[in-house]
Formats: C-alpha cells, structure tokens, sequence
C-alpha cells in the first residue's frame, strides 16, 4: 500500500490488526509447544523447563497486548484522559518483554492527560525501543500541563540510531505500509490529532524523539 495514498479506515484497521497478531505470534506458539511438552513428556526436567518457558513468554504475550489495548485501541474510551500511571506501568511491561535489554527511566508527575496525547507517549517509546537495537536506555521526560504536555524520549546506547520507518514518515519520505511500518504510520497520523508536532533528533550519541504542541 502507497504511503501517499492514505489508507482507508478499514484498511487501517487490518493493518493495525495484523500488526497486533504479528506480535503476538511468537509467545502465543511458544505456549502451544510448551504445552505440547507438558503432555508428551514425562521427563521432569523437561516439564520444568516447559513450564519456565509458558511463564515467560505468557507475560510477553500480556504486556503486548495491554500495551496494544491502549496504544491502539479503545481502552479507557468511558472518558477522554488516561492516567500516566497507567502509561507508566504499561510501558514498563512493555519494555520488559526485551528481558534487560532495555532499560525504562521515567520523569514526570502522575496526573490524567489527553488520551490520543497518551497514545502517542505509548507509541513513541515503542519506537525508541527500535532506535536501540543493541539495548540500551530509554529515558521519558514528561514536562509542560496535563493538558498541553511535552514528551522527551532520550534513547541511550551502543549502536543508537534514528528509528526506523518513524524516521521515514517525519521526513515526508512515502514508504509501503504492511504489518510491519504500520506502527510509526500510525505513530506519525496520531500526533497531528493529538495536537503535537514530532522531532527525531540526535544529541551526540544519543537518539531523542520530541511531541510538543503543534502551536
């Protein structure tokens, strides 16, 4: 699909969706094999390690979706604010997944804000996890009001670089959308909505994603 044809609603609900089962593939097999051992097996070691390997990768497979309910769907659609607590837990569960690969500090007073503004806070950490391949530190700076915040998303470490296809779409650069760009093509669409502007810059080594209010 051309990125400079915007897709149709419908046509980014599928993506969306596709998306969401691309990420939650993985873990949701891992649990069937897991399973499938546990039935098979009789060596106690084996059960255990299976039992070990559907733990973690059940809570992989909670936090993407907890983390997609909010950043993608409706969560919280009762009211037009989501809390940051929540945003915090949610991105800490959702960075966990790389198991100390990544490593989240967060600054900013807990309070209700904005819930497109939220969405977008959740996606752009989604993509500072892609601007750190090799790991490293993600630091969310929340300053401004509730209801006109900035966001600073500090990416520190080896091998840092802007992200991918996010980077593309700040820039005006058309790219096809499929399962996989989907997420910065929605992360772009959304701050406008939200009433933010987006900046990718760099900072010496470090990687910094920027939202602040459009005006």
């Amino acid at each position: 699909m051309d990125q400079r044809v915007p897709p149709t609603d419908l046509e980014l609900a599928a993506l969306i969706s596709s998306k969401i089962c691309h990420d939650i593939i993985n873990p949701v097999g891992a649990i069937v094999n897991g399973l499938e051992i546990l039935d098979e097996d009789d060596d106690q070691q084996a059960k255990s390690y299976a039992m070990t390997v559907i733990r973690n990768v059940t809570e992989q497979a909670s936090a993407r979706l907890e983390f997609a309910r909010f950043a993608f769907g409706a969560a919280g659609s009762a009211g037009s604010v989501i809390d940051l607590t929540t945003a915090e837990k949610i991105s800490r569960g959702f960075v966990g997944i790389t198991q100390g690969k990544h490593k989240l500090t967060w600054r900013g007073a807990p309070g209700l804000v904005p819930k497109d503004k939220v969405k977008l806070l959740l996606n752009l950490i989604a993509s500072a996890v892609t601007a750190l391949p090799r790991g490293g530190e993600i630091d969310v700076s929340i300053g401004g009001s509730f209801e006109q915040p900035t966001f600073l998303i500090r990416c520190k470490g080896t091998g840092a670089r802007p992200p991918q296809y996010l980077t593309d779409f700040v820039a005006g650069n058309p790219l096809a959308l499929d399962a996989i760009t989907i997420q910065a093509y929605y992360t772009w669409r959304i701050a406008p909505t939200a009433g933010m502007k987006l900046e990718i810059l760099k900072d010496g080594a470090d990687i910094l994603l920027v939202a602040k209010p459009a005006s």
